[in-house]
Protein backbone atom coordinates (compact mmCIF):
# COMPACT_ATOMS: atom_id res chain seq x y z
CA UNK A 1 0.00 0.00 0.00
CA UNK A 2 1.48 3.65 -1.28
CA UNK A 3 1.15 5.73 2.14
CA UNK A 4 1.13 8.72 -0.40
CA UNK A 5 -2.52 7.42 -1.70
CA UNK A 6 -4.08 7.34 1.60
CA UNK A 7 -6.88 9.65 2.70
CA UNK A 8 -5.56 10.09 6.20
CA UNK A 9 -9.00 11.46 7.33
CA UNK A 10 -9.80 7.64 6.87
CA UNK A 11 -7.89 7.03 9.72
CA UNK A 12 -9.92 9.33 11.62
CA UNK A 13 -12.98 7.66 10.62
CA UNK A 14 -11.84 4.23 11.45
CA UNK A 15 -10.71 5.56 14.84
CA UNK A 16 -14.44 6.99 15.45
CA UNK A 17 -16.27 3.65 14.17
CA UNK A 18 -14.12 1.15 16.26
CA UNK A 19 -14.81 3.24 19.38
CA UNK A 20 -18.75 3.80 18.52
CA UNK A 21 -19.16 0.41 16.88
CA UNK A 22 -22.29 2.17 14.93
CA UNK A 23 -22.36 4.57 11.89
CA UNK A 24 -24.67 6.85 12.90
CA UNK A 25 -22.82 7.71 16.27
CA UNK A 26 -19.63 8.03 14.50
CA UNK A 27 -21.20 10.32 12.09
CA UNK A 28 -22.88 12.21 14.86
CA UNK A 29 -19.04 12.18 16.39
CA UNK A 30 -17.72 13.78 13.69
CA UNK A 31 -20.52 16.07 12.42
CA UNK A 32 -20.47 14.78 9.29
CA UNK A 33 -23.75 13.17 7.65
CA UNK A 34 -24.57 9.37 7.96
CA UNK A 35 -24.34 8.92 4.28
CA UNK A 36 -21.07 10.51 4.24
CA UNK A 37 -19.97 8.01 7.09
CA UNK A 38 -21.37 5.21 5.61
CA UNK A 39 -19.34 5.77 2.33
CA UNK A 40 -15.89 6.21 4.54
CA UNK A 41 -16.52 2.60 6.16
CA UNK A 42 -16.89 1.37 2.41
CA UNK A 43 -13.74 3.32 1.49
CA UNK A 44 -11.74 1.78 4.70
CA UNK A 45 -12.95 -1.66 3.97
CA UNK A 46 -11.79 -1.35 -0.02
CA UNK A 47 -8.79 -0.10 1.56
CA UNK A 48 -7.83 -2.93 4.01
CA UNK A 49 -9.73 -5.37 2.15
CA UNK A 50 -11.27 -6.38 5.67
CA UNK A 51 -15.25 -6.01 6.75
CA UNK A 52 -14.41 -3.67 9.80
CA UNK A 53 -17.63 -4.40 11.32
CA UNK A 54 -19.58 -6.95 10.80
CA UNK A 55 -23.42 -6.95 11.62
CA UNK A 56 -24.38 -9.59 14.22
CA UNK A 57 -27.51 -10.09 17.26
CA UNK A 58 -25.28 -7.97 19.62
CA UNK A 59 -24.80 -4.94 16.78
CA UNK A 60 -21.77 -4.03 14.76
CA UNK A 61 -18.76 -6.20 15.90
CA UNK A 62 -14.80 -5.64 14.66
CA UNK A 63 -13.29 -8.13 12.89
CA UNK A 64 -10.08 -9.29 14.23
CA UNK A 65 -8.03 -7.04 11.98
CA UNK A 66 -10.03 -3.83 13.29
CA UNK A 67 -8.93 -4.77 16.70
CA UNK A 68 -5.48 -5.44 15.97
CA UNK A 69 -5.44 -1.62 14.11
CA UNK A 70 -7.49 0.07 16.81
CA UNK A 71 -4.48 0.61 19.24
CA UNK A 72 -2.45 1.70 16.88
CA UNK A 73 -4.70 3.97 15.00
CA UNK A 74 -5.78 5.28 18.04
CA UNK A 75 -2.23 5.95 19.27
CA UNK A 76 -1.30 7.84 16.04
CA UNK A 77 -3.58 9.91 15.74
CA UNK A 78 -2.91 11.09 19.63
CA UNK A 79 0.23 11.58 19.07
CA UNK A 80 -0.47 14.07 15.92
CA UNK A 81 -3.09 15.59 18.10
CA UNK A 82 -0.44 16.22 20.82
CA UNK A 83 2.33 17.32 18.40
CA UNK A 84 -0.32 20.01 16.83
CA UNK A 85 -1.40 21.29 20.12
CA UNK A 86 -0.60 25.01 20.41
CA UNK A 87 2.32 26.32 22.87
CA UNK A 88 1.09 28.66 25.57
CA UNK A 89 2.72 29.93 28.55
CA UNK A 90 0.72 30.09 31.65
CA UNK A 91 0.60 32.24 34.89
CA UNK A 92 -1.68 31.15 37.17
CA UNK A 93 -2.11 34.11 39.06
CA UNK A 94 -3.77 35.52 35.66
CA UNK A 95 -5.56 32.35 34.82
CA UNK A 96 -9.37 31.73 34.99
CA UNK A 97 -9.10 28.72 33.51
CA UNK A 98 -11.76 25.84 34.67
CA UNK A 99 -9.45 22.29 35.66
CA UNK A 100 -11.98 19.43 35.53
CA UNK A 101 -11.15 16.74 37.81
CA UNK A 102 -12.91 13.45 37.70
CA UNK A 103 -12.60 12.26 41.72
CA UNK A 104 -13.82 9.03 43.84
CA UNK A 105 -15.25 10.77 47.17
CA UNK A 106 -12.58 8.90 49.05
CA UNK A 107 -9.61 11.21 46.99
CA UNK A 108 -12.23 14.17 46.66
CA UNK A 109 -12.16 13.86 50.41
CA UNK A 110 -8.31 13.53 51.71
CA UNK A 111 -6.84 15.13 48.59
CA UNK A 112 -8.92 17.67 47.15
CA UNK A 113 -9.15 20.21 49.93
CA UNK A 114 -6.01 21.01 50.10
CA UNK A 115 -5.29 20.76 46.58
CA UNK A 116 -8.43 23.80 46.22
CA UNK A 117 -6.04 25.53 49.03
CA UNK A 118 -3.35 25.55 47.34
CA UNK A 119 -5.02 26.58 44.37
CA UNK A 120 -6.85 29.52 45.59
CA UNK A 121 -3.63 30.51 47.00
CA UNK A 122 -1.61 30.44 43.76
CA UNK A 123 -4.84 30.83 41.20
CA UNK A 124 -7.11 32.58 42.87
CA UNK A 125 -9.53 33.27 39.81
CA UNK A 126 -9.43 29.43 38.47
CA UNK A 127 -12.18 27.13 39.26
CA UNK A 128 -11.93 23.48 39.94
CA UNK A 129 -14.87 21.18 38.41
CA UNK A 130 -15.12 17.64 40.61
CA UNK A 131 -16.65 15.09 39.25
CA UNK A 132 -18.15 11.99 39.93
CA UNK A 133 -16.51 8.26 38.59
CA UNK A 134 -19.98 8.04 37.04
CA UNK A 135 -19.80 11.13 35.18
CA UNK A 136 -16.78 10.45 33.18
CA UNK A 137 -15.86 7.99 30.77
CA UNK A 138 -12.01 7.05 29.34
CA UNK A 139 -12.93 8.74 26.52
CA UNK A 140 -13.76 11.64 27.92
CA UNK A 141 -9.97 11.57 29.47
CA UNK A 142 -8.81 10.41 26.22
CA UNK A 143 -9.91 13.20 24.17
CA UNK A 144 -8.82 15.66 27.00
CA UNK A 145 -12.38 16.77 27.92
CA UNK A 146 -11.69 16.26 31.63
CA UNK A 147 -8.10 17.24 32.95
CA UNK A 148 -7.33 14.66 35.34
CA UNK A 149 -8.62 11.34 36.81
CA UNK A 150 -7.77 10.39 40.46
CA UNK A 151 -9.10 7.07 41.32
CA UNK A 152 -7.93 3.62 42.42
CA UNK A 153 -7.59 1.53 38.79
CA UNK A 154 -7.48 -1.38 38.44
CA UNK A 155 -7.00 -1.33 34.32
CA UNK A 156 -5.77 1.27 31.81
CA UNK A 157 -5.52 2.27 28.77
CA UNK A 158 -2.08 2.14 27.88
CA UNK A 159 -2.54 5.60 25.72
CA UNK A 160 -2.79 7.17 29.54
CA UNK A 161 -0.35 8.75 31.32
CA UNK A 162 0.23 8.13 34.89
CA UNK A 163 1.43 8.77 38.10
CA UNK A 164 1.10 7.26 41.65
CA UNK A 165 -0.24 9.86 44.25
CA UNK A 166 0.23 7.68 47.35
CA UNK A 167 -0.55 4.19 48.86
CA UNK A 168 -3.11 3.61 51.34
CA UNK A 169 -3.37 1.21 54.28
CA UNK A 170 -6.52 0.33 56.03
CA UNK A 171 -8.24 0.94 59.35
CA UNK A 172 -11.67 -0.21 60.58
CA UNK A 173 -13.56 2.76 61.92
CA UNK A 174 -15.94 1.80 64.95
CA UNK A 175 -18.27 3.44 67.26
CA UNK A 176 -16.81 3.47 71.07
CA UNK A 177 -20.08 2.00 72.27
CA UNK A 178 -20.02 -0.88 69.55
CA UNK A 179 -19.15 -4.65 71.72
CA UNK A 180 -16.59 -5.43 69.43
CA UNK A 181 -14.12 -3.37 71.04
CA UNK A 182 -14.26 -5.43 74.20
CA UNK A 183 -12.31 -7.77 72.55
CA UNK A 184 -11.26 -6.79 68.85
CA UNK A 185 -9.45 -9.17 66.98
CA UNK A 186 -10.56 -11.61 63.91
CA UNK A 187 -13.03 -13.70 65.40
CA UNK A 188 -14.88 -10.62 67.04
CA UNK A 189 -14.80 -8.81 64.10
CA UNK A 190 -16.24 -11.82 61.90
CA UNK A 191 -19.18 -12.07 64.27
CA UNK A 192 -19.77 -8.59 63.62
CA UNK A 193 -21.86 -6.89 61.07
CA UNK A 194 -19.73 -4.28 58.14
CA UNK A 195 -20.17 -1.68 55.61
CA UNK A 196 -18.94 -2.76 51.81
CA UNK A 197 -17.75 0.81 50.39
CA UNK A 198 -15.66 0.50 47.20
CA UNK A 199 -15.45 2.58 43.88
CA UNK A 200 -13.10 2.23 41.17
CA UNK A 201 -13.25 2.95 37.08
CA UNK A 202 -15.05 4.58 35.32
CA UNK A 203 -18.82 4.64 34.76
CA UNK A 204 -22.64 3.25 36.00
CA UNK A 205 -21.74 0.87 38.76
CA UNK A 206 -24.27 -2.34 39.11
CA UNK A 207 -25.30 -4.50 41.95
CA UNK A 208 -23.46 -6.28 44.50
CA UNK A 209 -23.91 -9.67 45.31
CA UNK A 210 -22.22 -10.63 48.95
CA UNK A 211 -21.48 -14.36 47.59
CA UNK A 212 -19.45 -12.50 44.68
CA UNK A 213 -16.37 -12.61 46.45
CA UNK A 214 -14.11 -11.93 43.23
CA UNK A 215 -16.13 -8.30 42.77
CA UNK A 216 -15.88 -7.32 46.50
CA UNK A 217 -12.30 -5.99 46.45
CA UNK A 218 -9.20 -6.11 48.64
CA UNK A 219 -10.70 -6.41 51.80
CA UNK A 220 -13.17 -9.37 51.37
CA UNK A 221 -10.83 -11.14 49.41
CA UNK A 222 -7.87 -10.72 51.70
CA UNK A 223 -10.33 -12.58 54.26
CA UNK A 224 -11.45 -15.19 51.43
CA UNK A 225 -7.57 -16.45 51.25
CA UNK A 226 -7.95 -17.19 54.98
CA UNK A 227 -10.97 -19.23 54.20
CA UNK A 228 -13.09 -16.79 55.84
CA UNK A 229 -16.00 -14.39 55.28
CA UNK A 230 -17.75 -11.43 56.60
CA UNK A 231 -21.15 -10.53 56.92
CA UNK A 232 -22.12 -7.27 54.97
CA UNK A 233 -25.28 -5.38 56.01
CA UNK A 234 -24.95 -2.47 53.90
CA UNK A 235 -23.29 -1.44 50.50
CA UNK A 236 -22.32 1.69 49.04
CA UNK A 237 -19.90 3.71 46.92
CA UNK A 238 -19.71 6.06 49.08
CA UNK A 239 -17.05 6.69 51.63
CA UNK A 240 -19.12 9.51 53.62
CA UNK A 241 -22.34 7.36 54.01
CA UNK A 242 -20.30 4.47 54.91
CA UNK A 243 -18.49 6.45 57.64
CA UNK A 244 -21.35 8.28 59.00
CA UNK A 245 -22.97 4.80 59.36
CA UNK A 246 -20.34 3.68 61.55
CA UNK A 247 -21.01 6.55 63.43
CA UNK A 248 -24.54 5.98 64.25
CA UNK A 249 -24.62 2.41 64.29
CA UNK A 250 -22.91 -0.85 65.54
CA UNK A 251 -20.92 -1.85 62.14
CA UNK A 252 -17.54 -1.94 61.29
CA UNK A 253 -16.29 0.57 58.38
CA UNK A 254 -13.32 -1.19 56.96
CA UNK A 255 -12.12 1.54 54.59
CA UNK A 256 -8.13 3.27 53.52
CA UNK A 257 -7.19 4.46 56.44
CA UNK A 258 -6.37 8.73 55.14
CA UNK A 259 -10.21 7.91 54.58
CA UNK A 260 -10.86 6.77 58.64
CA UNK A 261 -8.64 9.42 59.78
CA UNK A 262 -11.01 12.23 58.87
CA UNK A 263 -13.06 10.72 62.06
CA UNK A 264 -9.67 10.69 64.49
CA UNK A 265 -10.88 14.00 66.71
CA UNK A 266 -13.92 12.38 66.92
CA UNK A 267 -14.47 11.21 70.37
CA UNK A 268 -17.49 8.63 69.59
CA UNK A 269 -15.26 6.61 67.04
CA UNK A 270 -11.94 4.54 67.25
CA UNK A 271 -9.97 3.86 64.50
CA UNK A 272 -8.40 0.20 64.82
CA UNK A 273 -5.88 -1.91 62.58
CA UNK A 274 -7.95 -4.85 61.15
CA UNK A 275 -7.13 -7.91 62.79
CA UNK A 276 -6.22 -9.75 59.30
CA UNK A 277 -3.80 -8.07 56.71
CA UNK A 278 -4.74 -6.47 53.89
CA UNK A 279 -2.68 -5.22 50.82
CA UNK A 280 -2.39 -1.57 50.37
CA UNK A 281 -4.31 0.29 47.80
CA UNK A 282 -3.01 2.72 45.05
CA UNK A 283 -3.98 6.17 44.36
CA UNK A 284 -3.46 7.26 40.88
CA UNK A 285 -3.78 10.47 38.72
CA UNK A 286 -4.39 9.73 35.10
CA UNK A 287 -4.66 12.32 32.05
CA UNK A 288 -4.55 12.47 28.25
CA UNK A 289 -1.29 12.33 25.63
CA UNK A 290 -3.21 15.73 24.55
CA UNK A 291 -2.95 17.45 27.45
CA UNK A 292 1.11 16.59 28.45
CA UNK A 293 2.72 19.36 27.12
CA UNK A 294 -0.21 22.16 28.19
CA UNK A 295 1.55 24.41 30.37
CA UNK A 296 -1.57 24.76 32.56
CA UNK A 297 -1.91 20.63 32.70
CA UNK A 298 1.77 20.54 34.20
CA UNK A 299 0.97 23.05 36.74
CA UNK A 300 -1.97 21.46 37.98
CA UNK A 301 0.03 17.79 38.02
CA UNK A 302 3.02 19.72 40.00
CA UNK A 303 0.90 21.07 42.66
CA UNK A 304 -1.10 18.23 42.80
CA UNK A 305 2.25 15.92 43.51
CA UNK A 306 3.37 18.99 46.07
CA UNK A 307 -0.13 18.45 47.90
CA UNK A 308 -0.22 14.81 48.17
CA UNK A 309 3.46 15.15 49.40
CA UNK A 310 2.88 17.19 52.23
CA UNK A 311 0.26 15.16 53.50
CA UNK A 312 2.58 12.34 52.87
CA UNK A 313 4.83 13.72 55.25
Amino acid sequence: MNINKVDLNLLVYLDVLLREKNVTRAANQLNITQPAMSNGLKRLRDLLNDPILVRTSEGMVPTERAKELAPIVRGVLLTLEESLQPHKDFDPSQSSRVFRIMASDYAASTLIPALLKKMREQAPATTLDIMTPSDVTFHDVENGKVDMAINRFDQLPQSFHQKTVWRDSFACLVNRQNPVLKQFNLESYLKSRHIWVSKTGFGVGVGMDPKDIQKLGWVDEALAKLGKQRTISVFTRNYHVAMHLAVEMDLIATLPLRAARLYENDDSMAILDPPFAIPSIELKMIWSPLLHQDASHIWLRRLITETADEINA
